[in-house]
């Protein structure tokens, strides 16, 4: 009865109608090269990490001024509480019965993906501001639900970082808050840059996905889709593929609900042992009049760059296709697939994620780096256009000076 009523306050927040004139949002995504790992900018210059498996975002909370408490009983305090992490070992014990004990302050347990640490504290309400693409101007949320943290929790991720962003498919997430309130669809694109040097960008909403304004080009025509499949126990996205295939010859097929994780805490895709060797061993095949240089942690494949040859669309390798059940692929190509290690080498910028890894493909963030990937949570689907080199393009064009 009790996970009754739990998904019964979780469906009424996300049935919660909008208030609001429709508009786009939109961040700045910065690549952190110590990490690996992304961040997004918000309140005109806090910068969290990016999580898309996360119940909820958290900060470190200033001490002068804390931020509002959550009541115990509050359907925020169950959204926050329902999805506990397995790697995480502090107990959440429920709050007393209100006739008993009074209870005032929701208590949560945020999570460090990177250390896989936790903390005990306190789901609050805080303000939260971001751009809007049309008109040009800038939203402040007066009531956004993440938590505090303690300083120690952001050991591990990238220098300067005030806390993690969560962009996941749960009720407490980026997207699902901004949907609640405001006239969004529960949906975000996603544009991860490449280097270091460019901001690229996150777009809240249906779009226009205008990555090179002022030009009217809308990036979403470069779509195609696929289908998401949930896991009711996580937060996280998963799709269910076919066939993994090197040079249009398949090595792994696989039910399409059996479902590949995506994250972004994951820098390369990472394949389980018995995946990874079939993987490995067919793309090697497809290289074998090319020379093999050293390894370079934590890449076991390398070539000799120079040997290779080079197109629009990165080292000219093997394509490597995410085959779809819709007749769709998501092909990746050498500036997706090779990492340049220094000198005149380049390594298959995939991982052996173990024999006992949880799935048999987890999808990292490299391999997403200057594609245009959406996240239709309403319409339980993700888009992903493939490398943008094709269309001359890149993650790091967006200007966010610019009306759109």
């Amino acid at each position: 009865m009790k996970n009754l009523v739990i998904l019964f306050l979780i469906l009424i927040a996300s049935a919660q109608i909008p208030t609001t004139a429709a508009v786009t949002l939109v961040a700045p995504l910065k690549k952190d090269s110590a990490t690996s790992l992304y961040t997004i900018t918000l309140n005109s210059g806090d910068r969290y990490a990016v999580d898309l498996s996360a119940p909820f975002s958290w900060r470190v909370c200033p001490t002068r001024r804390r931020p509002t408490a959550v009541p115990c009983f509050s359907t925020e305090c169950i959204q926050a509480t329902y999805l506990l992490s397995p790697t995480c070992s502090l107990p959440i014990s429920p709050p007393p019965p209100p006739e008993t004990t009074p209870c005032t302050a929701c208590t949560v347990t945020p999570i460090n993906p990177r250390t896989k640490s936790c903390a005990s504290a306190q789901l609050t309400t805080q303000t939260l501001t971001l751009s809007s693409t049309n008109p040009t101007a800038k939203i402040t949320l007066n009531k956004t639900y993440l938590s505090c943290a303690p300083k120690p929790l952001l050991q591990s991720l990238p220098k300067g970082v005030v806390g993690l962003a969560s962009l996941s498919l749960a009720p407490l997430s980026l997207p699902s808050q901004l949907s609640a309130n405001l006239a969004l669809s529960r949906s975000f694109a996603i544009c991860l840059p490449s280097t270091n040097s460019a901001n690229g960008v996150v777009f809240f909403g249906d779009g226009p996905y205008k990555l090179l304004p002022p030009t009217n080009f809308d990036a979403a025509d470069l779509l195609s889709y696929t289908p998401m499949l949930r896991n009711p126990k996580t937060a996280d996205y998963f799709i269910g593929i076919k066939s993994l295939s090197v040079n249009g010859n398949s090595v792994f097929t696989m039910s399409p609900f059996e479902g590949i994780k995506i994250s972004t805490f994951v820098p390369y895709t990472t394949l389980r042992r018995d995946v990874y060797k079939l993987f490995r061993k067919s793309f090697l095949n497809s290289m074998r009049n090319i020379p093999r240089t050293k390894s370079v942690k934590p890449f076991d494949t390398c070539f000799n760059a120079s040997a290779i040859g080079f197109s629009r669309v990165g080292l000219h390798v093997p394509q490597i296709d995410l085959e779809f059940g819709n007749g769709k692929n998501w092909t990746i190509y050498g500036a997706n697939s090779m990492k340049q290690v220094g000198g005149d080498s380049a390594c298959l910028a995939f991982l052996d994620g173990g024999k006992m890894a949880e799935y048999s493909i987890v999808i990292g963030s490299f391999q997403m780096e200057d594609n245009l990937v959406l996240f239709d949570i309403d319409r339980s689907r993700l888009g992903f256009s493939s490398s943008l080199y094709f269309e001359r393009m890149t993650c790091n064009g967006f200007n966010f000076t610019s009306k759109v």
